[in-house]
């Protein structure tokens, strides 16, 4: 569905910003249809758009027709993902938790693997908290694996899930070859995984030494991590394959 209204957006109204500002051009007719019960509340309809799309595993609004003498809106009925809907109305029946047109676009991009939309950030605690996304690869967040209990591809998740902290063991490894002369620092590998809490990084570290892939030396929070076992350890392993 396409629809083409004469003249540009509002001022101060940009594709950005629609969801969070309203500036109706004619406020005294906005205000009269709210008090005659046309319209549920002022300003509220693209939101309205979005999450019933969304709700509907349609792709969100394009705007590319936009310019300052028209808006021009386009609305995609392709149902990307089924199992999705069928998982957002179960959610909607179990929980009592009021979700913003932000929460249904971070879910979204959590189904589709992308990374958050701006202003996402401050929604995903919440959302991890209910169970709805966790982490995933990078940036991006993913739908838990409650979603994929209720779609009966339980299997498919220990993959996503066993990929994603392959990638991230693979990052940190990498990093810690290139810097092998100077030895990486811990606050230095958090930044090659800025999404991951420190806790989660000392963890992938600690799976690279059980693999004999990096050692630290020194203190623990002073230490540096270096490519490979430890000297000890390699000289025991060397010791052992010659018995």
């Amino acid at each position: 569905m396409e629809i083409d209204s004469p003249g540009g957006l509002p001022l101060g109204i940009t594709v950005e910003n629609i969801l969070d500002r309203q500036n109706p051009r004619n406020r005294r007719i906005a205000e009269i249809l709210t008090r005659c019960g046309l319209v549920e509340r002022s300003g509220q309809g693209m939101n309205l758009i979005y999450e019933e799309l969304i709700k509907q595993s349609k792709p969100t609004p394009e705007f590319s027709r936009t310019d300052q003498y028209q808006v021009g809106l386009t609305l995609h009925g392709t149902v990307q993902d089924p199992a999705f809907v069928r998982f957002v109305e179960k959610v909607s029946k179990e929980t009592t938790a009021f979700f913003s047109t932000h929460d249904w676009m971070v879910m979204a991009a959590a189904n589709r693997g992308e990374k958050l939309p701006r202003g996402g950030e401050s929604r995903v605690a919440r959302l991890v908290d209910l169970g709805i996304i966790e982490r995933g690869r990078g940036r991006t967040y993913m739908l838990s694996r409650r979603f994929y209990e209720f779609v009966g591809k339980t299997g498919a998740y220990t993959r996503k899930k066993g990929l994603d902290r392959e990638h991230n063991l693979a990052l940190l490894l990498k990093h810690i070859e290139e810097s092998k002369a100077v030895g990486s620092k811990l606050e230095e590998l958090c930044q090659v995984l800025p999404p991951l809490p420190k806790t989660h990084v000392q963890s992938l570290l600690q799976t690279l030494k059980r693999r004999g892939l990096a050692h630290p030396v020194g203190q623990r929070r002073a230490g540096v991590w270096y490519p490979g076992p430890a000297p000890d350890e390699a000289i025991e392993t060397s010791n052992n394959n010659n018995a």
